[in-house]
Order: C-alpha cells, then structure tokens, then sequence
C-alpha cells in the first residue's frame, strides 16, 4: 500500500511537472555572466568580466498584423568589465589594452515574423570611465573569489556619457526536412559613443530545436497568442565577421582626450561561437564559448571567454 501511494504521488508530481510546463508564459527574467575563467585556462585578460540582467514581456495578440508572429519588450542592465593581459598592470608601459568599463541601462523591441525573420532594435544610455564602477566591481570579484589584487585602474579611460543604439535582423535560410538542423543569417549594425560598427553571420543549431519565434536562441520562449514551446536541446555555432569603427573601451573618447592609455582597434575581427542551450516550460539555461581574432592594434593577442545565461518564465 506505502508503495502504491509513493508511486502515485511520484505520478502526481510528474504529471503537474508537465501540465505546469505545458502553457504559453508572457514574462521572462534573466541573467548572463561573461567570463574568461570559465574557460579553465588561467587566464584574466581583455574582456574580463560581464554581468547582464533582463527583464521581457510579450505584448499582447501580434496575429492581427499581417504576418506578425510575437512582439517582445525587454528591458535590460549591464556592466562590461576591460583590462589588460593582466588585472595586475600598475605601469602604463605593461598595459597592451586600456582598463575599461561601462555600464549602462537599455531597452529593445523584437519584431516575429511567421515566415521565421526577426528585427530587433536597442538602444543603450550610461557612462564609461570610472562612473562606471569597474574597478570596484572587479576588486569586490576578486575579493570574494581570492584572486590577486588588481593594479592599474588609476590608468582607465575617462568617464564619457554613453548613448548607443543597434539593429538586429535574422533570417532561417534552411531547416532539414527532419525539423533537427537549421541555418539562419544574423546581420546587426551600432552606433553610438561607445561601439560602432557592423557584422554578419550564420547560426547553426542540431538537435531538439524551435522554430525562430519559439526558440531560447532569441529569447522568443514567451508569447501572448496561446502557442506552446517544445521543450529544447540543441548544439550550436556561430561563425561571424564584425567590422570595428570605433570602441571607447579601447580608444577612449569621442570627444575628449581624458584617457592616459588608449589605442587603435582593428578594424576586422572574426568571431567563432559554440554553445548548449536547454530550454523547458519555464526555465532556459545555456552555456557557450566565443573565440576572437586580435581586436587592438598592440602587443594584445586573441581573446576567448565563457558565457552562462539563465532565464525563469513566468505569467
């Protein structure tokens, strides 16, 4: 009888597991976290460390216009944190890239389209330079973890107010007739005082994919036209060439000379993303790795880091 009851119950909890998955969520929060650590190669250079907070909400029934799958709000934070090969650079000479931060707030409006293309415009507003809190971010990291005691921010680019604005827009070219591979086109371009430029690029996904509007791989997961996600297990890579006009975490300011180290950037810069995504009802959890191609004209050599993204849906 004990055991009857443990395996209903066990039934019982599975079953509302499912049932409680199985339904459309119209709001999303998240966090990412960007590091060169998670890659186990004891290394802390370049683009050191970044942490990402989001928030999203589906508009409401988008079917009216035609071809307009979804509609997403987000609404997002965040903090970039730069220094040179190493966060213990306390001599302008040994410093082949600037310390840098920048933090800022934003918010985005993400276009679905039926036909699987999508159109994603940001824009960006907050500060560089030491208002943006990176020394202290990075001494609190370091702190905690036990890691040696950084050197050098005295050295920063100067605080520059931030506006940036960007565009995204991608494209599925082809999916196999087994719905388990597809290839789609990504192209984005900025501008602002912080990033300029542009690129392009093909995501490649394998395994239990989405369609492109009901897919974790462009935080499509939530909706408000009734329409339940499949639950997602997929590989990824992304191949992609970004062509460089102008990086303030490298260059410093557009409109000022207030940073005592800065340098040129190359103007083109390749980019190979891998990555796991595993998505359900309410939670998506992803992780990947991005190698560059040298990105400063100095001693600076390529760069790869590590990325952990999770998000909770909810209604």
């Amino acid at each position: 009888m004990a055991k009857s009851k443990f395996l209903a119950f066990t039934i019982g909890i599975f079953l509302f597991g499912v049932q409680a998955s199985a339904q459309q969520y119209k709001h999303e929060v998240g966090f990412q976290s960007d590091n060169d650590s998670y890659l186990a190669q004891g290394s802390d250079r370049y683009y050191t460390n970044g942490l990402f907070l989001n928030y999203r909400f589906a508009t409401k029934n988008a079917a009216h216009h035609s071809g307009l799958k979804k509609k997403i709000v987000e609404i997002s934070a965040g903090q970039m944190i730069f220094n040179p090969r190493s966060g213990y650079r306390p001599e302008p000479a040994t410093q082949d890239r600037p310390f840098a931060g920048y933090l800022y707030v934003g918010a985005a409006m993400s276009w679905f389209h039926t036909e699987e293309h999508m159109l994603k415009a940001a824009v960006q507003v907050g500060t560089t330079g030491p208002n943006a809190l990176a020394q202290d971010g990075q001494e609190l990291l370091h702190e905690t973890f036990g890691f040696y005691e950084p050197a050098g921010w005295e050295y920063q680019i100067g605080n520059e107010a931030a506006v940036n604005a960007s565009v995204q827009y991608v494209r599925l070219l082809q999916r196999a007739e087994n719905a388990k591979t597809d290839f789609s086109f990504e192209g984005y371009a900025n501008a602002g005082t912080t990033f300029s430029g542009a690129g392009a690029g093909i995501l490649f996904r394998a395994g239990n994919i989405e369609q492109l509007f009901n897919s974790a791989s462009y935080d499509a997961r939530i909706g408000n036209d009734g329409a339940t996600p499949r639950h997602e297990l997929f590989f990824y890579a992304k191949p992609q060439l970004n062509f460089v006009a102008y990086d303030a975490t490298v260059q410093g300011s557009l409109f000022s000379d207030n940073s005592p180290v800065t340098y040129g950037v190359k103007p083109l810069v390749f980019a190979q993303q891998f990555g796991v995504n595993y998505s359900t009802g309410r939670l998506s959890l992803d992780f990947n790795v991005i190698f560059k191609t040298k990105e400063i004209k100095s001693t600076a050599s390529a760069h790869q880091f590590g990325s952990i993204t999770a998000n909770y849906r909810f209604n």
